[in-house]
């Protein structure tokens, strides 16, 4: 019996010797036929992780992020020790003690793939782990499970425990697009990493083993249970106390999805911009870190943003109350109501709860009730008939409302206004004279609601907005402010155009011989047809593309004189510059920079500057605003102010890494824009246009008090079109009101009434402190005294207003006997 049970023993060893024999054997064949096939560990140290693309503003505001990957790269020392703790209490609690394999996990694997052909419980190491994401695939096989031994080895010989974790924590997964734990604490709790709760931290750390079981979001119990489990394995391992443990178990978990970190609403800008880097780039720029620095002012773009919505709110109250988006909902589906009710803007939804003659009461998405008093929208509310005509106004909340509406709101300070979705749309844009830098861009009333970005995309029917350049051109051909046109009634019969024309100004009167500097503030529309009928359409044309227009699609006819062909406010605004700088054409542009992940300047923008010359546009003592001292400045405060207002960390350290290329960056040789128009030609329509604030269409505007604006209305036929182009020497700004289907404004909607409030509420905010500046006269412009009715030239003891002239135009004198001068007048007298 012995002797059998020696034979067994002897057996047994001789089995496990030949069984581990066999293992060394086949591992050692494994080890020399991957071993050469491995990855050089020193690709971890050079490693760089997809990080999306970011477009800031000049004042570098974050704007937007582009890119299927949402990553905020952290170093170790920016991890909480507790979310460190959680990690390891979830993935491999012994990490720091192991050289990167656990053999009793992998032991336990390798049975669960004999037996059941794959592994359950996991079994890798958090070095593992990083060599499987940096290197190999994910599917479960036995040679990737060696290569991932071999690379963990490797690893952990060439890098420390805390380079490893840096990286385990920057690449994971971890659902909704979030790649690392930065990403994830702002994806999910809208949080840095420092201001994470422990159970928020927790949470986060159970994601990596299975982003969409484990998401908070999409299934919260399942997320519950493994943050628990997480806590409960901390307790265990004695990283945290049980009272912490019980304030963390008890906490409850507020996961929303926040997948903007957008600290200024500009849409709008920002797609124009991803478009130009990926025009330039391809789709590189959405995963190589690149950051776009724009020419986007913050603080306008904000102010632009607020103008258009409130400007077109104030639009649709003025025609009527259209009804309430969904009626008589039953109570127990309120909530659900409210979550799928798009809001835009500052609207947002509520339902109403209670009603009575004089008041309602709302309820909005967060359960919160409020009052709606008549004063606050109900009080002389009138229903929506047509464009033109509403109903009389409501006598009892009961008219239109029940329990159970669905309305939209606006919450102002200390109370609730009754609102409604515009369906009207306005545009805006900002250009600085100086450079053509766009400074504020807003595309339509939001960007979620429509992405047609009607600043570049919708070419409208400018009206007299585009007079000023018609004028222009007269100035330019012998005309003076001070010449006379006859406004009075025309027929056309023109083979050009559809039908007989027989334009008129608005209000259907003609006011006989104008002044044509007259004739433009108040925008007679006979006096602008026959300027152009005597300058003839081909002259008209060719002075019009020193502006930048592209005259081969425009009517060759009268209509062009009262802006019948379509443009872009981007185009409109481009123009106008050219009256706010003294006769230069400048580009819009907005990329200003594009600096890769590494610091490095790859692109920058070299705009024409209106300058003449441009070595002399800046005071030797006083610093430009692109002076590098100024940007030194700037960038400092900015910091500061990021750190008060906790910025993430590797925000930070992104922002530094800007502001440090840019004052290491010189600044670039300024290249002299092309005069569009001559200096004096320049200045006397910069003084017409002026006289539309002070005197015609844009007189609302006085009460900015100023008396360096100057501008133009425009309203098309219907009306369908209202515009108001503006500027000062500082900036230029056009904004535009209509329908996208070109739908009637409705009676009393013009430039004056519907666009000019938005442009006067942007330019209020927008020249707030700078000071009050006027093109110098230049030379060749003298002041004579003229007939206000005639524009002829009076002698200097005769009552009369002085009229600048260019020195070439001047009238003559008046003599006994002589027919009084208005000025040159090269082109035959209109006989109509």
């Amino acid at each position: 019996m012995l002797k059998r049970y020696k034979k067994l023993i002897k057996g047994l060893i001789t089995l496990t010797i030949f069984s581990v024999g066999g293992f060394l054997i086949l591992a050692s064949c494994l080890f020399l036929y991957l071993s050469p096939k491995l990855p050089s560990v020193e690709e971890l140290k050079r490693v760089e992780l997809q990080i999306p693309l970011k477009v800031y503003s000049e004042d570098l505001q974050i704007i937007a992020e582009f890119g299927e990957k949402k990553r905020s790269p952290v170093n170790f020392n920016q991890i909480p020790p507790a979310m460190v703790d959680a990690f390891l209490a979830a993935e491999d609690d012994s990490f720091f003690k192991h050289g990167g394999i656990v053999v009793s996990g992998l032991a336990r694997a390798a049975v669960e793939l004999i037996t059941t052909g794959s592994i359950r419980s996991g079994g890798s190491t958090i070095t593992m782990q990083v060599a499987r994401n940096f290197f190999l695939s994910k599917r479960q096989e036995f040679t990737r499970k060696f290569n991932e031994i071999l690379l963990a080895f490797k690893i952990e010989e060439e890098l420390s425990k805390e380079e490893i974790l840096s990286l385990y924590t920057n690449k994971i997964y971890m659902g909704n697009r979030a790649y690392g734990v930065g990403a994830a604490a702002q994806v999910y709790y809208g949080k840095n990493l420092d201001q994470l709760t422990l159970a928020e931290m927790a949470m986060i750390a159970g994601l990596p083993k299975a982003p969409s079981k484990y998401n908070p979001i999409a299934n919260p119990e399942r997320a519950l249970q493994r943050r628990d489990w997480i806590l409960g394995r901390m307790l265990g391992l004695k990283k945290i106390s049980k009272n912490d443990y019980n304030a963390a178990i008890n906490e409850l978990d507020n996961a929303t999805y926040h997948g903007s970190i957008a600290k200024i609403d500009a849409a709008y800008a920002a797609e124009m911009v991803r478009q130009q880097v990926i025009k330039k780039y391809g789709l590189k720029a959405y995963t190589e870190g690149y950051t776009a620095i724009t020419t986007i002012d913050s603080r306008l773009q904000e102010k632009a943003t607020n103008s258009v919505q409130s400007g077109l709110i104030a639009y649709d109250k003025r025609h009527g109350y259209r009804g309430v988006q969904q009626s008589a909902i039953p109570e127990e589906n309120w909530q659900q109501a409210l979550k799928d009710a798009r809001s835009f803007g500052d609207l947002e939804p509520a339902i109403v709860s209670f009603v009575a003659d004089d008041h309602l009461q709302i309820q909005d998405s967060d359960g919160q009730k409020f009052p709606l008093n008549w004063a606050n929208g109900l009080d002389g509310l009138r229903l929506f008939k047509t464009a033109s005509t509403r109903s009389s106004p409501i006598e009892s909340a009961h008219d239109i409302f029940q329990v159970g509406d669905l309305i939209q709101i606006q919450k102002q300070a200390g109370f609730v206004q009754l609102a409604q979705l515009p369906t009207a749309q306005a545009a805006m844009v900002a250009l600085s004279p100086k450079e053509g830098g766009i400074k504020a861009l807003v595309g339509g009333f939001d960007y979620r609601q429509s992405r047609f970005n009607r600043v570049t995309q919708a070419a409208r029917q400018p009206g007299s907005n585009f007079k000023p350049f018609i004028y222009t051109v007269a100035l330019q051909n012998g005309f003076t402010p001070a010449s006379t046109v006859n406004d009075a009634p025309v027929v056309f019969d023109d083979s050009k155009l559809e039908d007989l024309w027989r334009p008129e100004n608005d209000g259907g009167k003609f006011y006989g011989p104008t002044r044509i500097r007259e004739a433009l503030y108040r925008s007679r529309n006979l006096v602008s047809i026959r300027l152009l009928r005597r300058m003839g359409i081909d002259r008209t044309l060719q002075g019009l593309q020193k502006f930048g227009f592209e005259t081969g699609d425009m009517p060759a006819d009268l209509s062009l004189s009262l802006g019948s062909h379509a443009l872009t406010p981007m185009t409109i605004a481009r123009g106008y510059s050219v009256f706010a700088n003294g006769g230069y054409l400048v580009e819009p542009y907005i990329l200003d920079k594009v600096i890769d992940r590494d610091g490095n300047i790859i692109f920058e923008a070299t705009p024409d500057t209106a300058c003449d010359p441009c070595f002399e546009s800046v005071k030797a003592d006083e610093p430009d605003d692109f002076s590098a001292e100024k940007i030194d400045s700037e960038l400092e405060q900015l910091l500061d102010t990021l750190t008060q207002e906790s910025i993430p960390d590797s925000e930070k350290d992104h922002f530094q890494l800007i502001s440090q290329t840019l004052r290491n960056h010189p600044k670039s040789a300024t290249i002299s824009a092309k005069r569009a128009i001559d200096a004096p030609t320049a200045f006397l329509i910069d003084s017409m246009l002026k006289d539309v604030i002070q005197k015609g269409t844009g007189r609302k505007a006085k009460k900015l008090k100023r008396i360096d604006i100057g501008g133009k209305t425009g309203t098309t036929n219907g009306p369908r079109d209202a515009w108001f182009s503006g500027y000062s020497s500082h900036l230029v700004a056009t904004a535009w009101v209509g329908f996208d289907d070109y739908s009637q404004l409705g009676r009393n909607e013009y430039g004056g009434s519907a666009a000019l409030p938005i442009w006067i509420d942007f330019m209020a905010e927008a020249l707030k402190d700078k000071p009050q500046t006027n093109l110098p006269q230049p030379t060749g412009i003298v002041s004579v005294k003229i007939d206000p009715k005639t524009g002829a030239r009076v002698a200097p003891n005769q009552s009369g207003i002085f009229e600048f002239f260019t020195s070439e135009t001047v009238p003559k004198p008046i003599t006994k006997g002589m027919t009084p001068s208005t000025g040159s007048e090269p082109l035959p007298e209109d006989l109509f």
